[in-house]
């Protein structure tokens, strides 16, 4: 009986050999990093006028934030907060200032449609 079957120790080969592969952040990973901490200090910024406990838990939440797509989820619950005292029409605008900075940072499924409720 063999303690590691072929296909184990090829996947485990994989997995090592990928991680230790040399991979060095290249100019477009730096510039997505720093797209992301604007986006983060953006929308924490759009959030200061607010003083409530579920403002601070979405500040945490967003200071806290590792990806993009996890940023570009939360952009609801900021909306529903700054609606309370802004009014829809200008969190509405505010947060689409916000989603113009996702543009090349998304995968394409996760990127805004057009709402045909916009159109007059």
């Amino acid at each position: 009986m063999r303690w590691f079957k072929p296909n184990l120790r090829n996947s485990l080969h994989a997995i090592f050999s990928a991680s230790l592969s040399g991979h060095r952040p290249d100019e477009d990973d730096e510039e997505t990093l720093v797209s992301i901490e604007d986006i983060r200090t953006r929308m924490v910024e759009l959030l200061s006028s607010q003083t409530d406990e579920r403002a601070a838990i979405l500040r945490r939440r967003l200071r806290y934030a590792d990806s993009v797509e996890s940023l570009w989820f939360m952009r609801g619950e900021l909306m529903a907060l700054m609606s309370r005292t802004l009014g829809e029409a200008a969190s509405l605008e505010k947060i689409a200032s916000v989603s113009e900075m996702f543009d090349d940072l998304l995968p394409q499924g996760l990127r805004s449609r057009p709402s045909p409720l916009g159109r007059s």
